[in-house]
Parts: structure tokens; C-alpha cells; sequence
């Protein structure tokens, strides 16, 4: 792994553990082991090493969504795969957690990346549900839109309960809570559907 990518590594998961906040450049340089000159070689400083961090945490999680959400499947299929895969959960969203940083949100260059990466999750998201109604998987009684939004709502949510909790099972009962709400918008297919 080349230096540059050990310190952009590092900092992401400095910035899951503490946020922009409670990490410094020094901490970034004793995770990784790099030494100041590197730092300084690579990136002007903190914020701009921040905001590459949080760039690779934002393709990691898109990368991650894709791989539940594009293969074959209805739409609750495609949900579910993506709701119940494997998460760190007691450590939250890598994203949605940088939402809640003060200096994140209070400088556009860090926060730019975040609302960009929720506003394409909630795009994905609502592209997989409108599907489903098109292809008369899902009823259409609710938009797409809000469903993609109280789906991703659900999801940071949970992670936020069981931080507060200290307890997982407070996620996984939000996701299976939705995924329950999903289930009920399922339509039977009419006969002619199912001699088609």
C-alpha cells in the first residue's frame, strides 16, 4: 500500500471512530505510521486529506450498496439484500455519522461528499422501488421517492439507536421493521399476470 493511500485509509477510520473534530494530524500519522514530511508531501493538510477520506468511504459505501442492489431480484428482494447484509453497526455510518460533525457540516468541501453520497443512495434506492412498481411487484399507493426516503431514513436511524443503546438489535429491528412495511405494498399477481 503506497503512502498516500495508507494515510487516506487511516484518516477514514480515524473520522469513523472520532470524527473530523477529535482527529488531528498527528493521531492520522501515529495510525498509519507515516511520517509528517509524507503528510505534507501528499495533502496541504487536514481538510484536504479529510475530504479524499471521506471521498474512499463514499465509494466503499456505494460499492457496497451496488453489489446488494443491482443483482437480479424484485424490489424486496433487492431491499432486504441490502438492508440485512453485514454491518459494523455499533460503529454507525461511515457517512451519516460525518453528517453530525459540527466542522463536516459547516464546511462545504468536507460536507459536499456526504450529501452527495446520501442523495445518490437515496436515488438508487428510489430507482429499485419504482421499478418494482412498474413492474407491478409493489403497489404504487406511496411514491417511490418517499419510500426510498423512509427507507434510508430507517437505516441511519437504526444505527443511531443502537449507539445510543450500546445494543444491535435495536438496528436490526428497524430494518426488519421496514422490510415488514415493504412486504405489505407486494401485490399478488392477477391471472393474467400469472399466465403471463
Amino acid at each position: 500500500m503506497d503512502t498516500r493511500t495508507r494515510l487516506v485509509d487511516g484518516m477514514a477510520e480515524l473520522l469513523w471512530e472520532r470524527g473530523y473534530v477529535g482527529t488531528s494530524p498527528a493521531a492520522v500519522l501515529q495510525r498509519t505510521g507515516v511520517g509528517q514530511g509524507s503528510l505534507y508531501h501528499h495533502f496541504t493538510g487536514k481538510q484536504e486529506l479529510a475530504t479524499a477520506a471521506i471521498r474512499a468511504s463514499a465509494e466503499a459505501l456505494r460499492a457496497a450498496a451496488q453489489a446488494t442492489l443491482t443483482p437480479p431480484g424484485s424490489a424486496v428482494e433487492r431491499l432486504e439484500r441490502f438492508l440485512l447484509r453485514d454491518r459494523e453497526v455499533l460503529r454507525g455510518c461511515r457517512i451519516g455519522r460525518l453528517a453530525q460533525d459540527p466542522e463536516v457540516y459547516a464546511t462545504e468541501e468536507l460536507r459536499r461528499p456526504v450529501a452527495e453520497t446520501l442523495r445518490w443512495l437515496h436515488a438508487t434506492l428510489t430507482d429499485v422501488l419504482a421499478t418494482g412498481q412498474r413492474r407491478g411487484e409493489l403497489a404504487g399507493t406511496i411514491s417511490a421517492e418517499e419510500l426510498a426516503s423512509t427507507v434510508l431514513a430507517t437505516l441511519q436511524g437504526g444505527y443511531v439507536l443502537a449507539r445510543a443503546e450500546h445494543d444491535e438489535q435495536r438496528f436490526t429491528s428497524a430494518v426488519h421493521g421496514v422490510l415488514a412495511l415493504l412486504r405489505t405494498l407486494v401485490r399478488e399477481p392477477g391471472p393474467a399476470e400469472e399466465l403471463a
